[in-house]
Formats: C-alpha cells, sequence, structure tokens
C-alpha cells in the first residue's frame, strides 16, 4: 500500500473564500465593519434567533457572556471535567469559582445526577460542553435548573429576568448540529460557537453567540452590552464613527478588546454559504468510518440518531482494553504511516492549571476513564475516500480485530 500524508484538520478554504477577503482587502474596511455585521445576521437566521454577536474567539463569547450576566467573585459557575481549558478559564477569568462535574459513564456528556448535586445558592450559571459536534441534553439541563430555581440570586438585571441559573452552552464544536428537531444555538439560554482553524465553519480566529429572547430586555440593549465589552467600553465602533460628523465618542468603562475583522467575517460569510454540502460530506466521512471499522474492538461516538444530528466535528474512537501508552504507541505508528491524529481531551484535573486550583482526577473515574484510550482520527472535508480507506487500513494492521465489533457511545 503506498504511503499517504493525511494531516489532522486543514482548513477547507475555495477560491470563493479568497476572492470575498480580496473583495474586503481592497475595500479599504477591513476591522469590523459591514461585512462582521452581516454574519451576525446570517449567524443569528441560521440559529432561528433574532441576533448575533461576532467576536475574535468562542473563549471570549463564552466570558463576554458571564459579564453581561454578572456573574464574578463570589459566584459559582459549573462545567465539564471533560473538555478544553477555554470552558473553565473563563470561569476564572471573571473571579467566579469553576465547579467540575465528572461524566457519565462511557459517555461524553456530564453526569447529570451529578450536576443537580452540584448546585448551591453560589451557582449563577452552567456551562455544559457540546463535544466533538453532538448536543448535550439540554431538556434535561432546564429541569434540574427548574427545580433549583429557590436558591438562585442575582442582583443584575438581565440574570434576574432570566431568573434561575443561566445555561450557556460551550458549543464551540457543535455549529449546525440539532437535538430534538431544534438548532444548536436554540436549546441554551446562551450558545458559544468557535470558528477557530480547525473548526467545520472557520474565519480563521474568530467565534459567535446566540441567545434566547429574556422577557422583559430588548434583545437590542444585550447587543450593545457586547459591543461595549468587546471594544474597551467605547460607546461608537469605527464604522458608526465614520459617518459624517459622528467621530465624538465616550467610554463608559474600561472594558476589553475581542472584536472580529470584516476580514475574518469574509470568510465566515462564504464558508457559511457552502456550509450544509461540507456538512453532508463529513456525514458520509462519519459513515464511511463507521463501516470500515466495525470489525475492530473500538468503540466510537456516536453521531446520529433520530433525535439529535451532530455536526460532525471529531471523529473519536476508544482503544476497548488498551492503556493511554498503548494508545500513544499507536498515534506514533500511525504518525510513521503517515496519518496525524490527536486527542480530544486530557481531562481538566490532569493538567497543571487545574491541579493548581486544587482539582484531583480521582474525583473523576469516567472522566479519565474516557481520556486512557482515546485517539481522534482526522475527519475533515478535503479528506478522499481513498485517503479514509487507507486510514482504516493502517488502523487495522495496527491494531488487528477483536472479538467484540465496533460499538458506537453516545
Amino acid at each position: 500500500m503506498k504511503k499517504m500524508k493525511i494531516p489532522f484538520s486543514p482548513p477547507d478554504i475555495s477560491e470563493e473564500e479568497i476572492a470575498e477577503v480580496v473583495d474586503t482587502l481592497k475595500s479599504g474596511w477591513i476591522t469590523t465593519g459591514p461585512k462582521t455585521k452581516l454574519l451576525e445576521q446570517e449567524i443569528a437566521k441560521y440559529c432561528n434567533q433574532a441576533r448575533a454577536v461576532c467576536l475574535n474567539s468562542a473563549t471570549a463569547c463564552m466570558e463576554m457572556t458571564l459579564r453581561i450576566l454578572g456573574i464574578g467573585e463570589g459566584d459559582e459557575v459549573i462545567t465539564s471535567a471533560y473538555t478544553y481549558s477555554a470552558s473553565a478559564s473563563v470561569i476564572h477569568h471573571v473571579g467566579a469559582k469553576i465547579i467540575l462535574v465528572d461524566t457519565q459513564k462511557d459517555s461524553y456528556e456530564m453526569d447529570y445526577v451529578q450536576l443537580e448535586n452540584a448546585i448551591t445558592a453560589k451557582t449563577k450559571a452552567i456551562i455544559p460542553v457540546d463535544l466533538a459536534g453532538v448536543v448535550c441534553d439540554y431538556e434535561k439541563i432546564m429541569e434540574i435548573v427548574a427545580k433549583k430555581c429557590d436558591l438562585f440570586q442575582s442582583k443584575n438585571e438581565i440574570h434576574q429576568k432570566i431568573g434561575r441559573i443561566a445555561v450557556i452552552a460551550d458549543a464551540a464544536h457543535t455549529f449546525g448540529a440539532s437535538r430534538n428537531g431544534k438548532m444548536c444555538g436554540e436549546l441554551a439560554d446562551f450558545t458559544a460557537f468557535s470558528f477557530h482553524a480547525v473548526k467545520n465553519l472557520t474565519t480563521a480566529e474568530g467565534g459567535a453567540v446566540v441567545w434566547k429572547s429574556v422577557n422583559g430586555i430588548d434583545n437590542n440593549d444585550i447587543y450593545q452590552k457586547y459591543m461595549l465589552l468587546s471594544l474597551h467600553g467605547q460607546s461608537k465602533d469605527a464604522l458608526a464613527k465614520s459617518q459624517i460628523g459622528q467621530w465624538e465618542y465616550d467610554i463608559v468603562a474600561p472594558y476589553y478588546k475581542c472584536n472580529m475583522t470584516d476580514i475574518l467575517a469574509s470568510l465566515g460569510l462564504v464558508q457559511l454559504r457552502r456550509y450544509e454540502k461540507m456538512q453532508q460530506h463529513r456525514k458520509e466521512i462519519i459513515e464511511q468510518y463507521d463501516a470500515g471499522l466495525k470489525s475492530l474492538k473500538i468503540s466510537s461516538l456516536k453521531h446520529y440518531t433520530k433525535d439529535s444530528q451532530s455536526s460532525g466535528h471529531l471523529y473519536l474512537i476508544r482503544l476497548i482494553g488498551k492503556t493511554r501508552e498503548e494508545c500513544n504507541d499507536i498515534i506514533c505508528q500511525l504518525a510513521e504511516a503517515g496519518i496525524s491524529t490527536n486527542v480530544h481531551y486530557k481531562p481538566l484535573p490532569l493538567l497543571s492549571a487545574y491541579k493548581d486550583l486544587g482539582f484531583d482526577i480521582q474525583d473523576y473515574p469516567n472522566a479519565y476513564h474516557l481520556y486512557e484510550n482515546a485517539i481522534t482520527l482526522p475527519l475533515h472535508t478535503k479528506l478522499t475516500n481513498e485517503e479514509i480507506n487507507y486510514i482504516i487500513e493502517i488502523l487495522k494492521k495496527i491494531v488487528g480485530t477483536g472479538s467484540e465489533e465496533h460499538e458506537n457511545l453516545e
């Protein structure tokens, strides 16, 4: 078999994206401007929401959402132990206490019993993590926060109007996914998406946040709060200041700098036009993997059910009976065959920053069990059928077939 070189997750950029960026460069408007505003409108429409805000990362989207809700020192925010650092670091950034919850056994979703037990009078928000493209059970999460309404208190106007613990989806992986007929973006109170270079839809760096309308709060007021927070607290952005006689502005508070630019938005506008076709290709790749790996002693994340449609962001497998060291060796063998892989994720309590905050992996056995034999295979829209077959065949040669059939993990 001829050796191939297969990258893990290259961006899928066509001539159309390049032309749109060139158009922006020639326009003379390259920072936040008309194309960023248009992308916001298109994302809101795609997610069936009234408004969206584009910022420079999903991390910024989550952090600014916490700030809009007035969450900070003395508050607690719950998230999953099995995620990337951004889900938890934003809690630390605003001065709140990070509360980590283990996953369910053999599942990438939080343990909802543990989640309910972790809620206290100090809990102001929950950040569920939609891992690999599969949306969490937000109906269950909303049931839990509804049961805990008597514990909730807030001095923040928006949060008071919500009237309970806020649910902020870390949907960095799940743009375009759905559950029970609702789009990701309609399920949580606020939903943050990532458009980083490795994501299904990319703006190189960037993200967006959408939210459910809050009774008694104008969506434009929420939008303006994001604008202030993302641009130094400046009362007008560059586009507004460019109008005749409108140079003057105020700084209402010493805020942050995390806006998206029109160069980045140009990529996003074209990616969004191409998105449904790219998503269909991802689904075909996942189905090809599922069929080709059926004879191996592995488990994989189940992306598609009658009730849930994944965005197909990552193809996660677990090698049954293998240790982390054995899996690391297999990763090296795959690399020698030209196949780039990854691991999603090392649980947060294994990382120095979270150890220093007092977290111990012994308290999160299910998260560790997911990690100890995990490998992520390449999944991107530039993969060819020949490359997918090559990956399958090489993995079969390295791992060999087992007596137990491939099984899907929810």
